[in-house]
């Protein structure tokens, strides 16, 4: 069975593979004999012409092991809140449509931690999360080290009335629920991974990174 995972730098994305793309025209090869994420990092987000990168391997679980051994990783867990009409909530920072989430504090557990941040960001008090939909990675720059965060996505459901507050201190200008219909405008103004999160649940589909 193929083995598939995905790690974005920024909004390019890097793909983990047993199997060749189905297109791999689009996207650029690189060794996994001599892959270092620190030194690939530099390299993806200096270049230019190309946005999808893949690793062909034996065993994509034990490559992404691996990376994760090589640099620091941080976890952080979110949730896709759903409401009685069937809208979901949505949180926009740093000029984009983003998925409440934040990073896990020290010994708490995935689930308790998504719902924390769902409920510190958007100001709301939900129920339990429920079934995990994704994981997803992405890697980034902290403390001038390359660092891999590790994201646990959760399906939530709120039946409360509150009015939504977004979290100022957090970067969090607005709170918004958003129903099916107004998916595109997510898509068109959102990060890689989150379109993920959407193309699981089977709000989205056809994501261009899953080419």
């Amino acid at each position: 069975m193929a083995q598939k995972y995905r790690i974005y730098i920024n909004e390019k994305v890097l793909l983990i593979t047993t199997v060749q793309p189905k297109h791999p025209e689009n996207f650029q090869r690189l060794d996994n004999q001599f892959f270092d994420l620190k030194t690939i990092y530099a390299q993806v987000v200096n270049q230019h012409k190309n946005k999808r990168f893949y690793i062909l391997c034996n065993n994509a679980k034990a490559f992404l092991k691996k990376i994760k051994k090589s640099v620091m990783l941080i976890e952080a867990a979110g949730g896709l809140v759903k409401n009685p009409e069937g809208d979901y909530l949505f949180i926009y920072r740093n000029d984009k449509w983003d998925i409440p989430k934040g990073k896990l504090e020290k010994g708490e557990k995935k689930k308790e931690g998504a719902v924390r941040e769902v409920e510190e960001e958007c100001g709301i008090k939900v129920s339990k999360a429920g079934k995990k939909i994704i994981n997803t990675y992405h890697t980034y720059i902290y403390k001038g080290e390359v660092v891999l965060k590790k994201t646990y996505w959760y399906s939530m459901k709120y039946k409360g009335s509150e009015r939504l507050k977004p979290q100022i201190e957090e970067g969090i200008t607005e709170v918004r629920w958003f129903n099916k219909g107004h998916m595109e405008d997510i898509k068109n103004n959102t990060f890689p991974s989150i379109m993920d999160v959407l193309e699981k649940v089977g709000l989205l589909k056809g994501t261009p990174t899953l080419l």
